[in-house]
């Protein structure tokens, strides 16, 4: 065969894009929803979970995304029956990928749920009377508020750091102590009793500018780590959720790694190509970007198990996050905070305190 010819067909073999997936076919506009089901679809325990329990629980989603499973091993998919499920009336209507993941969560069986619940317990000390208050949550979803710093990159780690960085109540922001009777200065803060097997992390680029008194997006650049060390754990990134767009608007993608091939695959509805360039590639541990807004991390290694108890000594965390919904596990009865459902409400010392505070697109 002629040289130039063979050169000129590997070179068309090169350009062209084979995927080992399958696209999302949707009723409208829901590429948030698209991008989070890839994103279950793609986690190898939460997959296999949904198989086990789709025929044992009819009250759960789990039969619906069981199906949604089975057909995108075979071929593309469509998602009216889920769309509908959820109860997404208008589709042409842009939402929020992460309250769309804690809704599929929240509606999943908890077997197949569990590996993305984590644990926080939060700790709040009156500064006059040294009353403490001790309250458990679980979590779905971290979330970190994003800081325009100008030139400088705002990184995953320095988010966390704030995340689990003790604060004091003061000012306008003191809490009512039922011991005095009144508004105190307090020490507030919380620890990561449970580490979940997926970690799930917000970036909030959505936030009230209150100089121009609208809401924004932050565009600024986030530094995002393939490996993250917390509490003894390791995990690694294996998928990564991009919003495009303002905060009235924009487009949901997902990048993902398989766990099958170890190839990384970009999700864009129902278009799904092998990512060429590998997000961390030639000795990167890091990736900057300007639209991630989910980040999902598997755990690679284990960290010991820790009680209920709380240890008093042990260095807690500030979450500027505080939560009105809550859902009630059937396996104990524990409160489960979804991160969209906040507003700024009444906090106590001596009641249930739960310091969580996350804007909503």
């Amino acid at each position: 065969m002629n040289h130039d010819r063979v050169e000129l067909l590997r070179a068309k073999l090169d350009n062209f894009t084979i995927s080992d997936y399958h696209g999302l076919k949707s009723p409208g506009l829901t590429c948030y929803l698209n991008s989070v089901l890839q994103v279950l679809f793609m986690t190898e325990d939460f997959r296999e979970a949904i198989k086990r329990c789709c025929s044992k629980d009819s009250t759960t989603i789990d039969s619906l995304l069981g199906k949604l499973f089975s057909e995108l091993e075979r071929s593309w998919a469509r998602t009216h029956s889920i769309t509908r499920n959820l109860g997404i009336a208008d589709v042409c209507r842009q939402r929020d990928a992460a309250e769309y993941f804690e809704k599929i969560l929240c509606l999943s069986s908890v077997e197949a749920s569990k590996i993305f619940k984590g644990e926080l317990n939060h700790k709040t000390t009156c500064v006059k009377c040294k009353t403490k208050n001790v309250s458990r949550n679980f979590f779905w979803i971290l979330p970190l508020t994003v800081e325009n710093l100008g030139r400088q990159t705002y990184t995953v780690e320095t988010g966390l750091k704030a995340f689990f960085k003790g604060e004091t109540s003061c000012s306008v922001n003191k809490l009512y102590c039922d011991c005095c009777n009144k508004k105190q200065d307090a020490d507030v803060g919380c620890e990561m009793t449970l580490n979940p097997q997926i970690l799930s992390i917000l970036l909030k680029r959505f936030s009230f500018d209150h100089n121009h008194r609208c809401h924004v997006k932050l565009h600024c650049k986030v530094d995002v780590p393939q490996t993250l060390h917390m509490e003894q754990c390791t995990y690694e990134l294996y998928a990564l959720v991009n919003h495009f767009g303002s905060h009235r608007g924009g487009h949901y993608t997902a990048e993902i790694k398989s766990f099958e091939t170890g190839e990384w695959y970009h999700f864009n509805d129902d278009i799904v190509e092998r990512v060429k360039q590998p997000l961390f590639g030639a000795g990167n541990t890091s990736v900057r970007s300007h639209t991630a807004y989910l980040l999902m991390y598997r755990k690679v290694s284990r960290c010991p198990e820790k009680t209920d108890e709380v240890n008093q000594e042990a260095p807690f965390i500030y979450s500027d996050v505080k939560a009105e919904g809550r859902r009630d596990e059937a396996e104990g009865g524990e409160a489960l905070v979804p991160h969209h459902q906040v507003k700024d409400e009444h906090c106590s010392i001596g009641g249930n305190l739960m310091c969580l505070n996350a804007d909503m697109v």
